[in-house]
């Protein structure tokens, strides 16, 4: 496993990241598809096993349950100095006000409840999950800065928004002199590809890692159009990203069977290799339920793709409606 450093930080993170989303008490959260503790954690051990050093949870993955069991599988299988944890803050912990969001309050008390569940003093980076509209971004930036001024967190991170919105965070921060993200956690796939237009550029300007999350389109890109998964049938979130997907996707899923056919290469290498190139991209988040993903996954580091292959992975693709955070 190759590594490589966030954005413009020192900060050195393998070239994958380990997405932590499908570890989680199944009987908490709204994801019913998730692997308990005992599954979970012979993929985290593999994971390390196979030079990862870089894995992302959330706060609201299961209720907690992600982070707890991320966390002591890490406490038990590698030292606290050889990993880089990343978590993030923005959805509904707890029913009523200040439950959910990115105001001071929220975000100073939820730090904290994810350290807890961790069980480590500090994450190395911190992100917001999404753009909170009813709070100022001033109010937010401080109080991101606070928490890595307390050595609660390394770095500070983002996810999913619109790009005008992340160079305002960037702006807020530069003016104020608190702490600037470093990282952007966003939507990047063969299916797609909308990021290209405004937030990629801007990631590149500014020295921003990017780690972009469901790069195989959440299994879409790794079979045929037609086929099914209990994942797909369950997770209201993920079929909410293709619900106005048509025949334009099903010619980019074609397309990446006949590149992978021709290469010799299962889909899935094939898939990841794509976003592996694409400028700027510093480590996609990749999840895993079968083992032999994370060797797929690990696999697809070797794949270059020529330029004829990107052409013809890219050329099916038409615009689409912004998902994912409008």
């Amino acid at each position: 496993m190759k590594t490589t450093r966030l954005g413009r930080t020192g900060l050195e993170v393998s070239r994958l990241c380990l997405g932590c989303m499908s570890y989680g008490d199944p009987a908490r959260g709204a994801h019913p598809w998730t692997l308990g503790e005992a599954e979970s954690r012979p993929f985290i051990r593999r994971a390390l096993d196979l030079g990862f050093n870089f894995f992302d949870t959330a706060n609201v993955y299961s209720d907690g349950s992600s982070e707890e069991i991320v966390g002591r599988a890490l406490l038990d299988f590698a030292p606290r100095d050889a990993v880089v944890i990343a978590t993030k803050v923005h959805g509904r912990m707890h029913p009523g006000p200040n439950g959910a969001g990115l105001s001071r309050k929220a975000i100073l008390a939820q730090i904290d409840a994810s350290l807890r569940r961790l069980g480590t003093d500090h994450v190395d980076l911190y992100q917001i999950h999404r753009w909170d509209p009813h709070t100022p971004i001033e109010e937010t930036m401080e109080a991101l800065h606070d928490v890595v001024k307390a050595g609660k967190a390394r770095y500070i991170g983002a996810s999913s928004m619109y790009a005008w919105q992340f160079a305002q965070a960037l702006a807020v921060a530069e003016r104020h002199g608190w702490t600037r993200f470093v990282s952007m956690q966003n939507y990047l796939n063969l299916l797609y590809r909308e990021e290209e237009r405004e937030m990629l550029p801007l990631c590149r300007s500014e020295g921003i890692g990017v780690i972009p999350w469901s790069p195989m389109a959440r299994g879409r890109l790794t079979r045929d159009w037609e086929a099914t998964s209990a994942r797909l049938e369950t997770d209201q979130f993920g079929r909410s990203l293709y619900a106005k997907t048509g025949d334009a996707d099903r010619r980019v899923v074609e397309a990446l069977a006949a590149v992978a056919t021709r290469l010799g290469l299962p889909r899935a290498q094939v898939a990841l290799a794509w976003v592996l190139q694409q400028p700027g991209v510093t480590a996609p988040i990749v999840g895993a339920t079968k083992l032999a993903q994370l060797d797929d996954a690990v696999a697809a580091l070797s794949v270059t793709l020529s330029p004829d292959d990107l052409a013809e992975l890219q050329a099916p693709y038409v615009p689409h409606a912004v998902v994912g955070h409008a």
